[in-house]
């Protein structure tokens, strides 16, 4: 029995030994695809267009979303007929805000650690999952489709650090697979960044000397130069896939223009009391009944003036017209007068005769 308790405890405590490691190996997994943090851009971030010196041109009808600057020089040609939508800060203090965020988050990219060396730096057909990754001393080249599985984790970073160039042959292209967005892929180029025409890029390139696009060149991202120039031709440069918090803001001044509604009530306040003193004029006519009922009472006088005769009527017709009740009196007062005057004159006779006997 002793025997079988101690096998049953040891299979119990090597089971939960077993259950810990494959938890352990199953959390270094997770870690290892959420990959390195991104780099800061800064005030950066809202630009889709970023040169040093000596200018930035243009060629065609080229889209930039989000802002265009250049720093220290000021001289930004070909807009239009190039659009910017956004804001030109040509050598003014945001562009050299800008310019200085961008060399903190160049250095930041350079320094990632540890890094993944790409053999001869050839991107074409790999298929990358979130890291960081070297061109080991050669250029980084793009011809083909580079894919980047981002492994159901929206948040997935890529850091590519290129010892000198970046090369993309025309009609290249970078894509996504399970999820992953531009925003998370950050391009640092020690020298400078070349895109061939009709080529489809993504993300943001921090280049230390130039950025050249040929006519066509789509790049769903930035492209920021530390210190030369940026050309472009016909071209469609975009940070809204990356939602760019600087640009954020300024939609929020706008929201500070709704302080004038604030306004609107104050006209409303006044409006309440003009139906008001509407009402007040309404008491004016309802006085004017009053005064109605003053000529009512003129009426009063007459109805009394009325009564009178009313009353005399009767009167009048006892009075004048019965002259025959008062003769009847007269006719009967005489009649018994008369009936007393015979009487007497009898018992006086009487009276003689019985006096001789």
């Amino acid at each position: 029995m002793k025997k079988r308790a101690r096998s049953a405890r040891l299979l119990l405590s090597t089971g939960m030994a077993a259950a810990l490691t494959l938890s352990g190996l199953a959390v270094a997994q997770i870690a290892i695809a959420a990959g390195p943090q991104g780099v800061t851009l800064g005030t950066a971030s809202s630009f889709a267009v970023l040169a040093g010196t000596p200018a930035v041109t243009n060629s065609g009808p080229t889209t930039i979303g989000g802002d265009l600057g250049i720093h220290p020089a000021t001289a930004v040609t070909g807009f239009p007929p190039g659009v910017v939508n956004g804001t030109i800060h040509a050598g003014d203090a945001v562009a050299l805000q800008a310019k200085n965020d961008l060399s903190a988050a160049y250095g930041d990219a350079a320094g990632r650690s540890p890094a993944a060396v790409i053999a001869g730096g050839a991107l074409g057909g790999r298929t990358l999952v979130a890291g960081v990754y070297s061109s080991g001393g050669a250029t980084l080249d793009l011809a083909g489709t580079l894919t980047l599985d981002g492994q159901n984790d929206p948040a997935s970073v890529w850091i590519f650090q290129a010892s000198s160039d970046l090369i993309t042959a025309s009609s290249s292209s970078v894509r996504f697979v399970n999820g992953g967005t531009p925003c998370n892929v950050f391009w640092q180029i020690t020298s400078s960044a070349t895109l061939g025409s009709g080529s489809t890029f993504a993300g943001s390139i921090l280049a230390l000397t130039s950025i050249t696009m040929g006519d066509g060149v789509v790049v769903n991202g930035r492209a920021l130069a530390r210190n030369g120039t940026v050309t472009l031709i016909n071209d469609r440069i975009d940070i809204s896939p990356c939602g760019a918090p600087t640009p954020t803001p300024t939609p929020t001044a706008a929201p500070a223009a709704t302080a004038s509604p604030t306004p609107t009530p104050t006209p409303t306040a006044s409006t309440t009391p003009v139906p008001t003193a509407s009402p007040t004029p309404t008491a004016a006519p309802t006085a004017s009944p009053a005064a109605t009922e003053a000529p009512t009472a003129s009426p009063s006088p007459t109805e009394q003036a009325t009564p009178p005769p009313t009353s005399t009527l009767p009167t009048a017709g006892g009075s004048s017209g019965p002259g025959v009740p008062a003769l009847l009196i007269a006719a009967s007062l005489l009649f018994l007068f008369g009936s007393v005057a015979s009487r007497r004159p009898r018992a006086r006779r009487g009276r003689t005769t019985a006096g001789p006997r």
